[in-house]
């Protein structure tokens, strides 16, 4: 996997959020303030723009960290610093390297999930994006340890990310502004995860095109 890979992975995240805008603007409207699929649509949408307004050459690793740069200087609420968090950390894990391989992708997802972690105060149970992430993350470094080629590694990892997103319905909300619900955001799929897992399928999907 090349630049062109992350390329393609942000290109087709950035189709699901638009496409899915709506859907994840009501689920926000439920426990949020109505636009985390506004944000995350303008987000993702700006990084593809700024992505393309460059033929210079570019590592896969600078290719993150400038996505997160324009999520963070674009999108308001919480998900732009954590995505751009997330994709910073990830991109300085891969480092200057023209090509990365399925050691290198796990690195760089566990220091998403570190960055997410540590900017949002945030674990696994709390009602947030963890609840997909870690879970998705996991699952990688598991299918990976058992053999499995990086497609099926990836697809298992979003296949975790979905079931962690289902389980985010029962949880009350400690975390962002669904807290100030209380018990009023049980019963509620938590939009950053269902966001999170639309990311982790256009991983998917790029990596299964990679064969």
């Amino acid at each position: 996997m090349n630049a062109d890979t992350v390329q393609r992975w942000l290109e087709q995240a950035a189709a699901s959020l638009s496409e899915q805008r709506d859907y994840l603007t009501q689920l926000d409207a439920a426990i949020g303030d109505a636009d985390h699929g506004t944000n995350m649509d303008r987000g993702f949408t700006a990084v593809v723009e700024t992505l393309g307004a460059t033929d210079d050459p570019v590592s896969p690793g600078r290719v993150l960290v400038t996505a997160g740069g324009t999520l963070v200087s674009t999108v308001g609420g919480a998900s732009g610093p954590l995505w751009g968090t997330a994709l910073r950390r990830a991109g300085r894990a891969l480092g200057d390297a023209d090509e990365f391989g399925s050691a290198e992708l796990a690195s760089a997802l566990d220091a998403a999930l570190e960055g997410v972690v540590e900017l949002g105060a945030a674990q696994e149970g709390e009602k947030t994006m963890v609840d997909a992430l870690a879970p998705a993350v996991r699952a990688l470094r598991e299918s990976l340890a058992a053999g499995a080629a990086l497609s099926a590694a990836v697809q298992a990892a979003f296949e975790a990310g979905e079931k962690g997103m289902r389980a985010t319905v029962p949880l009350q909300a400690s975390k962002g502004r669904a807290s100030y619900l209380g018990e009023r955001s049980i019963g509620h799929q938590d939009p950053g995860a269902t966001s999170t897992v639309l990311i982790l399928g256009a991983l998917a999907q790029t990596v299964a095109a990679e064969k």
